[in-house]
């Protein structure tokens, strides 16, 4: 399906963002390694959770995660450590070129039984669930941090666990996410250093609501700064987050933007006409790379060049979004630069643009509501693959149209 999208010349409009899909993962995870589960409030509905709650529930079988990289990671290590389960994990090709072989390895490390009858460490992949014996294992910081995750919250029930990061660790801040949710459900971890200790012990139930998720709210904070005499409110975010994401408040601070707290939890939006000069922006994305999209089509779209670091993860997402980026930016008349394996930047290189563009998303959804941000400047642009955005924020369009956006199938 394709969407033809024409934007507004202001917003005025409230959003009920949906919950976070990584806090959503984690908890659900959580409440199904503990003993007496309190399932948590307002869980994100959209395909990544669906395929998550499926793979939790399946004891024999197969469960197919389609693009679901944190399923597929995170299911790996519940089932391997649940006694009796037979499960064979599988995906679509793009999932099948995704790395795991970090955290296979550890979790061989320890007892596991993961057998790939295809490629080396590539789905699909046949688990056989035991009792496996904690203790120090070893782990690449520089691939995935959802590898962390999943080990950090099976630690627990396989006798605790010391997890020795090797080299540089990339998205600390979901690291500290899971520090933080276990330690809501009666887990303390301790990093210090290069490792990260996970005792043993029992999850204790407890409530969670799932707060609203930062990266979805990405795209909003962004519409505020290219229609500037626009008023955005923004429900269900908290001003204290375990998101990492929610940086992307702190840097859109920087470019001009003030925002007031409602009491009820609101961000309303404010962002003056004249905040958003040509000033170069530079960041390192290091911790947050799901923000790299927005803010790559962001600043071209206002006219401020940048360079942006911390992106070599981006390789392994649902595309590779660097890439992607720089060949649909080109449709519209952007040239940005990839220096290194690490790195994008611009500093106002442009290209005829086309007259009638039609964005290949490459399969990602954080690529297509990135670029449907380019309505503001390209009336009428035409996204296409546009359902790829049920991964993670399925009202996506709905949110564009009640906020004044013209969006027809083309």
């Amino acid at each position: 399906m394709n969407y033809c999208i024409t934007a507004p010349l202001h917003i005025e409009t409230t959003v009920a963002l949906p919950a976070s899909k990584s806090l959503s993962a984690r908890a659900l995870v959580i409440e199904a390694l503990t003993h007496k589960p309190e399932p948590p409030t307002g869980v994100a509905v959209c395909d990544d959770t669906h395929v998550l709650i499926q793979g939790l529930a399946v004891t024999q079988g197969k469960v197919d995660v389609g693009l679901a990289g944190t399923a597929m990671r995170f299911l790996a290590a519940y089932h391997a450590c649940q006694p009796g389960h037979e499960v064979t994990l599988d995906g679509n090709e793009r999932m099948r070129q995704r790395p795991l072989s970090p955290l296979f390895g550890a979790l061989r490390a320890l007892g596991a039984y993961i057998d790939c009858p295809g490629l080396a460490d590539k789905p699909p992949l046949h688990i056989s669930g035991r009792s496996l014996t904690g203790g120090r294992v070893a782990l690449r910081g520089d691939v995935s941090s959802q590898f962390v995750s999943a080990l950090m919250m099976i630690g627990p029930v396989i006798g605790g666990l010391e997890i020795e990061l090797q080299g540089e660790v990339v998205s600390a801040p979901y690291i500290d996410m899971t520090q933080a949710i276990m330690r809501h459900y009666g887990i303390e971890t301790h990093w210090q250093g290069s490792v990260i200790t996970v005792p043993s012990g029992e999850y204790r139930p407890a409530s969670l609501t799932i707060e609203a998720d930062w990266s979805a709210a990405s795209y909003w904070l962004a519409l505020a700064a290219l229609l500037p005499a626009s008023r955005i409110a923004l429900r269900g975010l908290h001003r204290d987050s375990w998101q990492g994401d929610s940086r992307m408040l702190v840097l859109m601070q920087q470019m001009g933007m003030t925002t007031q707290w409602l009491t009820d939890g609101t961000l309303v939006t404010d962002m003056s006409r004249t905040a958003c000069c040509c000033c170069s922006t530079f960041a390192d994305l290091c911790g947050t790379p799901d923000l790299a999209p927005t803010l790559i089509a962001l600043l071209c779209l206002l006219g401020r060049p940048f360079r942006l670091t911390g992106l070599r993860t981006l390789r392994g997402k649902e595309s590779d979004r660097r890439e992607a980026m720089r060949h649909e930016l080109m449709k519209l008349g952007y040239v940005i630069q990839l220096e290194g394996d690490d790195a994008v930047a611009w500093h106002f290189e442009t290209c005829a643009a086309q007259q009638e563009p039609v964005i290949d998303p490459h399969g990602d959804h954080r690529i297509a509501m990135a670029l449907a941000l380019a309505a503001t400047r390209h009336p009428g642009i035409t996204i296409g693959d546009a359902q790829v955005v049920d991964k993670s924020y399925p009202a996506f369009w709905q949110h564009l149209r009640q906020a004044g956006f013209s969006i027809t199938e083309g």
